[in-house]
């Protein structure tokens, strides 16, 4: 599904059957004239291209083992390239709350929702990632399946790789220029009450090109505590999840990510 969208867009003037489909059903949106501009786009795909192909030596300096430690990307290589990735992850940030705050709408929830409770987005990541080319596909993949934690996450990608679960079938997400592919977390299917679902992806390898994507996770802090938001709460629609801390979650997203059944199993209510 494409989908228009601005920084800039009045949300009163949105329809909500716009933003929030009525089946609510799980799957990837691509978006498009989204306000983030081109260039910058592939200026920092072209830097993260340039970072992969360094020397095995040069990028080791920036590794580490703890996915809390920042990698400081190119700080000491060239600052204008420091730079683009600065003001990208700015600008996806912007983005990112603005799809934020119309998801909101489509919900019912208050206006302000995500930016009033400022814990609920706090963190943002950045992430990037190379599968060059593979002989036989069949043999590896370039990422597993499996849900996002976060609230959303935008995927910038220009070749072909990223699939998502759907009707027990995995679906080809198909690059659009200039597009970013939006996917649901574990995170906000809970404040939605279930109402939006996380989707199931994985990335799978090339035989003939390299595929370069640059994702940006939004998260909430550790000690924010994550439930279904109460004005979706009603006796119709009694809660299906309790509630607990993120950081909680996070552990238990770590420990299930590659089990046979989903993380968020353990917090589930009965009704």
């Amino acid at each position: 599904m494409e989908k228009l969208l601005s920084t800039k867009t009045d949300l009163k003037i949105v329809p909500e059957s716009y933003i929030l489909p009525s089946d609510s059903r799980p799957g990837s949106i691509k978006l498009i004239n989204h306000g983030v501009p081109e260039k910058l786009l592939q200026d920092v795909l072209d830097v993260t291209k340039e970072f992969f192909k360094l020397p095995a030596e040069d990028k080791a300096i920036v590794f580490s083992d703890d996915p809390k430690q920042s990698c400081r990307l190119y700080t000491s290589i060239d600052y204008m390239k420091e730079q683009v990735v600065g003001i990208y992850s700015v600008e996806v940030r912007k983005l990112s709350l603005c799809l934020l705050d119309l998801i909101g709408k489509g919900l019912g929830l208050v206006p302000g929702y995500f930016r009033d409770k400022t814990e609920l987005t706090e963190v943002q990541i950045m992430s990037t990632a190379h599968c060059p080319p593979c002989p036989d596909p069949s043999l590896t993949l370039g990422l597993p399946k499996h849900s996002d934690v976060n609230l959303i996450t935008l995927v910038l990608q220009e070749v072909e790789g990223l699939q998502v679960l759907k009707d027990g079938q995995w679906h080809t997400i198909k690059p659009l220029p200039n597009a970013f592919v939006v996917n649901i977390g574990y995170t906000l299917q809970i404040i939605s009450n279930g109402k939006l679902r996380s989707v199931e992806h994985r990335v799978v390898t090339n035989q003939k090109v390299a595929r370069t994507s640059v994702a940006s996770f939004i998260l909430p802090s550790n000690s924010c505590q994550i439930e279904p938001a109460k004005v979706l709460i009603k006796d119709t629609s009694p809660p299906l999840y309790k509630g607990f801390t993120f950081k909680d979650f996070m552990g238990t997203y770590i420990e299930d990510i590659h089990q046979k059944e989903p993380p968020l199993e353990r917090y589930k209510l009965q009704v």
